[in-house]
């Protein structure tokens, strides 16, 4: 890297050593002082007014964290960047700005101005620093705590930290003079090596992100994936942890989670129950057609449960087929399945009370005799005379 002109850095360039342009710096500066004394004064005053200034809105800020306990609302988030506002960042502020209407000599005011340019440059970072990851917990809402990406958010915050600062660093080099042309050009090349190299890892870092900014799921919450159902236990920064419905514990990679379709059972605010079942041949068209109204009657004994539908739907090999629909308004799966458990115990009692048998697969064979007459499809019983004498 080389400097540009001389105009851009703090002290101008010459052959005088170090200690001469030290002494240059100290002679210039008492000789500003005598000499501009009324405007120093003017402009120290304005100085310290925005210094005021300043401490009062850290303080504000501060004021606002205690009051907002949220991390994830924005008034906490805009006060804790408000109380990250440094010191020595109002003293820049001040001193260029007694710098500027005093009309410092050269000397002194490419000094302030370096220091300055540092300190703002800083001062930004920090800010900007805090609001990108205030907005990351608040889009997440609540994720960076204990719901969704709580173990994750330890590195997110290092790589913001490492990206906001390296470009504070390019800053502060370029408007130092540094030509960074050859710095960025080489940060360029070397994350598109580093990036083709870890693929993988930062294709599952992005749907990390996603799941964090997105939410389609959250730890807790029971989802259902491709062949797999349970509850999610950890979401990280390349997997996601599930606890299966048999116990199990299946690891399943962030980019594979969100390229298949996936269902979240947790937020249904009602599950709909869709049941079959068939009754006899031998019933009777009035009993038939009172099935609906029973059952009916059973589903809305239940306190959150929704009847749709009851009714014949086929003629079944060996049953006459009905289906029952109904909604639970519930996003509680015990009690979904108990409330379930009950509606079906109930239809069971009532038909088994009223006579209403249940069908199930069964097969009638005739058989008949060489000459087309049917007779019994099993042997006489022995001894049992089946003449017209003996009847």
């Amino acid at each position: 890297m080389t400097t540009a002109s001389n105009s851009t850095a703090p002290w101008p360039a010459g052959g005088e050593p170090f200690d001469a342009q030290i002494h240059r710096l100290w002679t210039d500066s008492l000789a500003w002082t005598t000499q501009h004394g009324l405007q120093i004064i003017a402009a120290g005053i304005g100085a310290a007014i925005i210094v005021l200034l300043l401490v009062a809105l850290k303080r504000f800020g501060l004021r606002l964290c205690r009051n907002h306990t949220n991390r994830n609302e924005w008034p906490f988030i805009i006060g804790q960047a408000l109380g990250k506002t440094r010191l020595w960042f109002m003293v820049a502020v001040a001193a260029q700005l007694v710098a500027t209407y005093a009309d410092a000599p050269v000397y002194l005011g490419r000094t302030i101005a370096f220091f300055f340019t540092v300190a703002s440059v800083l001062q930004v970072a920090v800010w900007a620093r805090v609001l990108i990851l205030g907005l990351i917990a608040h889009r997440a809402g609540g994720a960076a705590n204990a719901s969704s990406l709580g173990s994750a958010m330890g590195i997110i915050r290092l790589l913001v930290t490492i990206a906001v600062f390296a470009i504070a660093a390019i800053v502060i080099l370029d408007n130092l003079g540094v030509n960074v042309t050859g710095l960025i050009a080489g940060l360029g090349i070397g994350g598109i090596a580093i990036g083709l190299a870890a693929q993988g890892i930062f294709q599952d870092l992005f749907a990390a992100l996603s799941i964090l900014f997105d939410k389609p799921f959250q730890r807790g919450e029971g989802i259902s994936y491709d062949t797999t159902s349970g509850s999610v236990e950890a979401i990280g920064l390349k997997s996601t942890r599930i606890r299966s419905a048999t116990g199990e514990e299946i690891v399943i990679s962030n980019a594979n989670l969100l390229n298949k379709e996936l269902r979240n059972f947790t937020r249904l605010k009602r599950r709909r129950m869709i049941h079959r079942f068939g009754v006899i041949y031998q019933t009777a068209p009035d009993v038939l057609a009172s099935i609906p109204a029973k059952v009916r009657a059973i589903v809305e004994a239940e306190p959150k449960t929704e009847f749709l539908r009851c009714g014949m739907v086929g003629l079944g090999a060996s049953s006459l087929d009905f289906e029952l629909q109904y909604d639970i308004r519930s996003t509680d799966y015990e009690e979904v399945f108990a409330t379930n458990h009950r509606v079906l115990i109930a239809i069971l009692t009532q038909f088994n009370a009223e006579g209403v048998d249940f069908a199930y697969p069964t097969q009638t064979t005739f058989t008949a005799a060489p000459d087309g007459r049917m007779v019994m499809p099993y042997p006489e019983p022995a001894g049992h005379d089946t003449s017209p004498a003996a009847t």
